[in-house]
């Protein structure tokens, strides 16, 4: 009981400190990123206009990867690739790319 009541403290005292620094991914803003950003290279969604590179995988196939997690887009998008821009993605614009591929995901029935 009283392990139970100090774990109840330390969620109420920590809670707001946690979530200060946490930001809420829009995936409507990751998709008009996406669209003017990387489907430069990408094929990102029907609407686009560019044609994209043939050896940059297309935005689906991202998101059906079964491997494909948010940890992992957000260690990619964050590390510099050989064949792949230096974006210089501000924290909120690379939530919200995450959040535009995880709801792809989600359309498509993965995880």
């Amino acid at each position: 009981m009283r392990s139970l009541r100090t774990a109840a403290i330390a969620v109420i005292v920590l809670a707001p400190t946690i979530a200060q620094g946490q930001t809420v991914a829009d995936a409507e803003a990751g998709k008009k990123l996406a669209l003017n950003v990387c489907a430069q290279c990408h094929f990102v969604a029907e609407s686009q206009t560019t044609i994209p590179r043939s050896d940059a995988p297309p935005f689906d196939e991202i998101a059906a990867d079964p491997a494909v997690t948010e940890l992992g887009l957000r260690v990619f998008l964050q590390t510099p690739h050989r064949n792949m821009p230096d974006l210089h993605l501000s924290r909120q614009e690379t939530d919200d790319v995450i959040g535009f591929i995880l709801n792809m995901k989600a359309q498509a029935g993965g995880k």
